[in-house]
């Protein structure tokens, strides 16, 4: 009998959990790859086709040939920028030429292979971002910096039909480096939009991620509506602790997706949790949860 069943278990666990559709679903591979189950690409893009996801996301060019041949697309592409690519960003001048070249460069990857969108940051608040004890940049000053980088570059993703996305991040959780990011200066929404209409590009725009807004404001809903034309991509987890989007965790993901098809955002979501136990069988839930 064990050996009837377990094709039929090994079958259901891969079983379609899109059916509606409206809201276009992408996995974030670190989160399955370097933590929890430890999938390789082959292995992430099986799953992702199985459940009716679009994308897998977060990955750089050797990657893309698998991804396209599995029928999937990479909904927004690393910077390129080594090491943890969130601690230099446009808020320090210091990095402006590293972080454009670097950037610039990756949007024409993207261009070429028809990705739309690539991610960005502000950058952490030291100078020395690996040194805490080094001076801070001011918020007013790294305002001032991140309007004059992407200034710089908006004009280039204009011209290459590349969205640039600066992500959002949490300040607040310092457990695990990938949980929350003390010392990060884009942590406050209301001022990455106020950089984000002072650039005042249409390739220049938001990454929501609600997990981390949740953590500094919550009010998911509200801030979507006010937000709405200037978001460019979404991430999910639970919180707290970037797990699953299960019942242990705050945040009522259904209403929040219907929201967004309420403000026709039409951009991907990206499933971005760390997962806690079977890996497959959350990122199930979590796709059927999305799929309103």
């Amino acid at each position: 009998m064990a050996s009837v069943l377990s094709p039929l278990v090994a079958a259901a666990a891969d079983e379609k959990a899109v059916v509606n559709g409206r809201i276009k679903q992408s996995l974030v591979f670190w989160c399955f790859n370097a933590m929890g189950d430890k999938w390789d690409m082959e292995t992430a893009c099986k799953h992702a086709v199985a459940l009716g996801m679009k994308s897998i996301e977060l990955v750089g060019p050797e990657h893309w040939p698998t991804i396209k041949k599995h029928g999937l697309t990479c909904a927004i592409a690393p910077n390129g920028m080594p090491g943890m690519p969130f601690m230099k960003g446009f808020n320090n001048p210091h990095f402006h030429d590293e972080v454009i070249t670097t950037t610039k460069k990756m949007i024409d990857t993207c261009a070429d292979a028809g990705v739309p969108s690539v991610i960005a940051f502000t950058g952490y608040k030291f100078t020395d971002p690996a040194n805490p004890k080094s001076p801070e940049i001011s918020r007013e000053d790294g305002v001032k910096n991140c309007v004059k980088g992407l200034k710089q570059i908006a004009g280039y993703a204009e011209q290459k039909k590349v969205t640039i996305c600066v992500e959002h991040l949490n300040t607040r959780d310092s457990s695990h480096p990938m949980k929350g990011h003390p010392g990060y200066q884009g942590d406050d929404i209301d001022e990455m939009a106020s950089i984000l209409r002072a650039v005042g590009s249409p390739r220049v725009k938001l990454l929501f991620d609600i997990y981390h807004v949740q953590i500094m404001h919550g009010d998911i809903i509200r801030r979507l509506e006010q937000l709405k034309d200037l978001i460019g991509h979404i991430h999910t987890a639970g919180n707290p602790g970037r797990g699953e989007l299960d019942d242990t965790q705050e945040i009522a993901y259904p209403p929040i997706m219907k929201k967004l098809l309420d403000i026709k955002y039409d951009g991907y979501v990206g499933q971005e949790f760390i997962p806690t136990r079977d890996a497959l069988k959350g990122l199930r839930e979590a796709v059927k949860l999305c799929d309103v």
